[in-house]
């Protein structure tokens, strides 16, 4: 199971992923917004992480207008690995190379077809370890020491 949420920048595209979580029998629980109400992103950013550093989930995927203000908050949380995707290599290589649990798209630069197709690599991507492993290791010391 997945966790999800979103502004209201992101609610419409949010929507739309949901759709295809559902076709693919992809169980994630939805943490809001839930209409297109202003919402603060970190607001949303942090509770949905709160329940991936917690063990609750293993991935989050967590949507704004451009993706990018929901990173920047979701990155503040101790654990979590999060990325602003906009490209299918990006989406892969996070996985890959950075072990990100996070995946942040943005519902004003980027339609439901691609979305779909940057979650649907993302969820099934597995990080390669080895030598990537230690660059992981280096940024949870900075994460630690701060």
């Amino acid at each position: 199971m997945i966790a999800v949420g979103c502004d209201h920048g992101g609610f419409d595209l949010m929507q739309e992923v949901k759709v295809f979580l559902d076709s693919k029998g992809i169980e994630y629980k939805d943490f809001g917004c839930y209409n297109k109400n202003a919402v603060d992103y970190p607001d949303i950013a942090k509770d949905v992480c709160a329940h991936v550093v917690n063990g609750e989930f293993e991935k989050a995927l967590l949507f704004c207008g451009t993706g990018i203000g929901i990173s920047i908050a979701a990155n503040k949380v101790k654990g979590i690995r999060a990325a602003a995707c906009i490209d299918y290599f990006s989406a892969k290589h996070t996985r890959l190379h950075n072990n990100a649990n996070v995946l942040c798209l943005g519902g004003r630069v980027i339609g439901a077809g691609l979305a779909c197709e940057l979650v649907d690599v993302f969820l099934n991507t597995d990080f390669e370890g080895e030598r990537h492993q230690t660059r992981i290791d280096k940024i949870t010391l900075i994460e630690d020491n701060n």
